[in-house]
């Protein structure tokens, strides 16, 4: 079994943590460091602003070489706006300015506009965030009172839907996908209806399969910590990739995934033109790799593990 530290079993997985309003995900990761024990290994995927709250996924182990991957899948979010005034940071964190009443608005107009942000589009990255422009800080410079000229970035939203109007307050659902900036769609829609607006609330509802229903608040984990049992709350590393497609293989093919080499997989039809990778687990159920489809039904490695356990989502792998 591998080792974790000062001799101790390792720890990996995924936690599915609810960061509450008022901290960055940087403290949410430090606190989960402290009430854990865990130092190494620990990191969050996909930042959430002190302003916003929900689903940060914590990744654990042999989860952190997969932070990547699931940042990179789609994310759904409730976001609520003030209309009729905006902010210099996008949000109820900013300095307020009053723009005008919009209580001419109506829940068909502001659907008669909010479609302009549905699709591939362009956003600029607002100052008040994390992006570097010649390797500082967009939120130092502006601090700092300096404005940069910012390239505009190609983002996906999927979706917007309107829950609520109570002017001035308007709250939407949006799905979109990384790099995405709400507080950015809440301006522009601002500007586009001529009256201004910022983000009051956000509340992140999901992140590729990790959903805010099933998320653990801080106070919550350090509860079950006291108890003992924290680890009951963390997810197998596979759990985050249940969505894809898994086969299980035999134990000489299971050595040479181990060693990083491309195995035959005839009996599963492969399109390498689907960009989706695959779940490649051994004869136990323990997962192995995660592979690409390559030509004449062949699978190839991309990220290898060296897991201890078999794993519950093994169930669902193809024999090959």
């Amino acid at each position: 079994m591998p080792a974790g530290e000062r001799g101790r079993p390792a720890i990996n997985g995924f936690l599915n943590l609810h960061k509450p309003v008022g901290i960055t995900s940087m403290d949410a990761v430090r606190r989960v460091k402290r009430i854990t024990g865990q130092r190494r290994k620990v990191g969050h995927a996909g930042t959430l602003d002190p302003l916003a709250e929900g689903v940060l996924p914590i990744c654990f182990g042999q989860a952190t070489r997969l932070m990547e991957l699931v940042v990179s899948g789609w994310k759904r979010y409730r976001m609520t706006v003030r209309l009729g005034a905006t902010s210099n940071t996008y949000d109820a964190e900013g300095n307020i300015e009053e723009i005008s009443n919009p209580s001419w608005l109506t829940r068909a107009g502001i659907a008669d506009v909010i479609g302009e942000f549905v699709g591939e589009i362009e956003q600029l990255p607002p100052m008040y965030s994390a992006v570097k422009v010649d390797g500082k800080r967009l939120y130092d410079l502006a601090r700092a009172g300096r404005q940069i000229e910012r390239s505009p970035r190609r983002v996906s939203v999927r979706s917007i839907s309107i829950d609520d109007v109570r002017l001035p307050f308007a709250t939407f659902t949006v799905e979109c996908g990384r790099g995405t900036y709400l507080r950015t769609i809440a301006h522009d829609l601002g500007q586009t209806l001529g009256c201004g607006a910022y983000v009051t609330e956000l509340v992140r509802l999901s992140c590729g399969q990790f959903e805010c229903s099933g998320g653990i608040t801080p106070d919550a984990l350090e509860q079950a910590a006291a108890s003992g049992n924290w680890t009951s709350h963390l997810h197998p590393i596979d759990w985050a990739l249940r969505e894809l497609p898994a086969v299980q293989v035999d134990a000489d093919r299971a050595w040479a995934v181990r060693h990083g080499q491309t195995v035959a997989v005839g009996a599963v039809r492969l399109d390498p033109s689907d960009p989706r990778l695959w779940r490649i687990y051994d004869p136990a159920g323990v997962f192995l790799a995660l592979a690409r489809p390559e030509p004449e039904g062949r699978l190839a490695p991309t990220r290898v593990f060296d897991l201890p356990e078999p794993s519950p989502y093994a169930s669902a792998a193809v024999p090959v």
